[in-house]
């Protein structure tokens, strides 16, 4: 065991008094060490609860004769860090979530870890430190809140955004907004359509890291705690096999992942937290994958914000197991890859079931042919861009307006509910990228806006920035090269014509070669937004968003 390192012979004598000062007994000193990973704080609804889901992780850990170690991650709450400058450090905690679990793992060599998370970025931070540190792991969320409810509609969190822009819009009252604000968010969970948290929850299913479940079984349900019982011994059987994570997250486990992903419609961040994963397994993964598996896998499913289901609703469908289940059908997922219940995915999918064909379409009548999920290039985003194409209303696949530009989300928040965007206009927020953020700030408050306002069928949203996977509407985010770097968003104007062809996969600026060359001479990026703390240091080695935004990659190749 790697522990040993820790505690045998006798020049170990020190390591083991120290031990004891704790309570070890020999026994427990003795037995492989698993690290409990607990996210649990008291700021993040999606973590409240997790201090009964590490308890029952780490009751399943001496069942199976382990001694479990628990310590601590961070989690941001991107909710409330929505809307001001706490938003820069969101995509950034992912780092120092990994960073941490790798710090704790390797500082007192423990033989394995249960992952305690959910939410945002503390799931793909430590997916990322499991691939890195590669000792047996399970990871295990704290799942889904179940939806709100007002007047017969199921509420989420974005429900509260959206509704505020009906309020600046007139269209509902402060009464009917605190309404809205006491109902859709009704206990514990991450926020409850396939935003980023529920997709990246359901995609360590699809990447075989985290047991079938994971990702849907709702945080309040018994299940849940029997969940992390399982992943408790599951772990201690996968540190008996040695099976480890670079075993499990293999780049065909990656393409079972991005599959499920299109399948599902998830959040755009997915493709940032993906890319990023598989770099700490030593794998790249492009946009060109993405896009190659986007092309060839259907849209089965419509969750909040693509549609008025919620995870609770595909967790009663059968869940992840069975969307994977359809895409076998058509063998779209590698049903021979090991899984960390130290089973092939086709053996996990033995009993999967889809009980609810329209929550989970059949793989033959699908909501569309693609993913839901695209990537769009052009003279816009020559390395790339994505969007959440299952949540775009039909008639705004195509669209051509003209620019709005605004060198802030805060400036563009400000002129929407001014009512200064007009019908017709592309909305462009650049320098909002991973280093010009810095941090790729959510921007859930300007596509809320104008989904509150009415606009969202009509008003496309780009920039180099991302969104929330509440997100709806015609956004495109991720464009990269990022405005800080000198991409030609640096250089659009006011009054530009855009075209946004999402199924041509075409994001173009309509201005000559060589108009934007004379833009661009003399162009110098704005000043560092910070000049000190984590967020300098964060800006000066992050990458492009193309690359999954990732610290000091080699951009021309595969990670360290």
């Amino acid at each position: 065991m790697t522990s040993d390192k820790v505690k045998q012979g006798p020049e170990r004598a020190p390591h083991r008094s120290l031990m004891k000062a704790m309570g070890y007994t020999d026994r427990e000193i003795a037995a492989p060490w698993v690290g409990i990973v607990n996210a649990w704080n008291e700021l993040v609804p999606g973590h409240i609860h997790l201090d009964r889901v590490a308890r029952a992780a780490k009751t399943g850990v001496l069942a199976a004769g382990g001694t479990p170690m628990e310590f601590p991650a961070i989690g941001v709450c991107d909710g409330l860090a929505m809307g001001h400058a706490g938003m820069h450090y969101s995509l950034p905690s992912r780092e120092l979530v990994a960073d941490s679990i790798e710090t704790m793992a390797l500082a007192h060599q423990l033989d394995a870890l249960v992952l305690i998370t959910n939410c945002d970025k503390i799931t793909p931070g430590m997916l990322m430190a499991a691939a890195r540190v590669n000792i047996p792991a399970v990871l295990v969320s704290g799942g889904p809140m179940l939806a709100g409810r007002r007047n017969g509609r199921a509420l989420s969190v974005s429900s509260v955004f959206e509704a505020v822009g009906a309020f600046k819009d007139g269209r509902l009252s402060e009464a009917e907004l605190h309404d809205y604000e006491q109902r859709s968010c009704p206990g514990c969970g991450s926020c409850a359509g396939m935003f980023t948290a529920n997709s990246m929850n359901c995609l360590s299913e699809a990447l075989g890291l985290a047991l079938p479940g994971n990702g849907t079984i709702p945080a309040v349900h018994a299940e849940r705690i029997r969940l992390a019982k399982e992943a408790g011994t599951v772990v201690m059987s996968l540190l008996s096999k040695g099976i480890k994570p670079r075993d499990i997250m293999t780049m065909e486990a990656f393409f079972n992942a991005l599959a499920v992903d299109m399948a599902l419609g998830g959040s755009t961040n997915s493709i940032l937290h993906l890319q990023a994963i598989a770099r700490e397994a030593g794998l790249f993964l492009g946009l060109e994958a993405v896009e190659a598996v986007s092309r060839r896998t259907p849209n089965l499913c419509r969750l909040s914000p693509a549609g008025p289901h919620h995870v609770e609703d595909l967790d009663a469908a059968g869940g992840v197991p069975a969307v994977m289940h359809e895409l076998l059908r058509k063998g779209l997922v590698n049903s021979r890859l090991i899984t960390a219940t130290g089973k092939t995915v086709g053996d996990n999918l033995a009993q999967a079931q889809n009980r609810d064909p329209g929550i989970i379409r059949p793989v033959d009548d699908p909501f569309s042919p693609d993913g839901g999920l695209a990537v769009l290039r052009g003279n816009l985003a020559p390395q790339g861009s994505v969007v959440k194409r299952s949540a775009v209303a039909s008639q705004m696949l195509r669209h051509r307006g003209r620019a709005r530009v605004f060198n802030s989300e805060d400036d563009a928040v400000r002129a929407i509910f001014a009512g200064r965007v007009e019908r017709g206009d592309v909305v462009v927020i650049r320098y909002e990228g991973p280093r010009g953020g810095p941090g790729m700030r959510e921007m859930l408050l300007p596509t809320s806006a104008l989904a509150g306002m009415g606009l969202d069928q009509s008003v496309a949203l780009v920039t180099d920035g991302r969104f929330s996977g509440a997100t709806r509407g015609a956004s495109v985010g991720h464009v990269s090269p990022e405005a800080e770097r000198g991409g030609p968003i640096a250089f659009v104007e006011d009054g530009d014509w855009i075209l946004l062809d999402i199924e041509a996969g075409n994001l173009s600026l309509e201005v000559p070669d060589d108009v934007l060359q004379s833009r661009k001479a003399g162009w110098l990026p704005p000043p560092p937004k910070f000049s000190t703390g984590y967020l300098a240091r964060y800006a000066s080695l992050v990458s492009s968003a193309s690359l999954g935004a990732v610290l000091s990659p080699r951009e021309n190749g595969h990670a360290r």
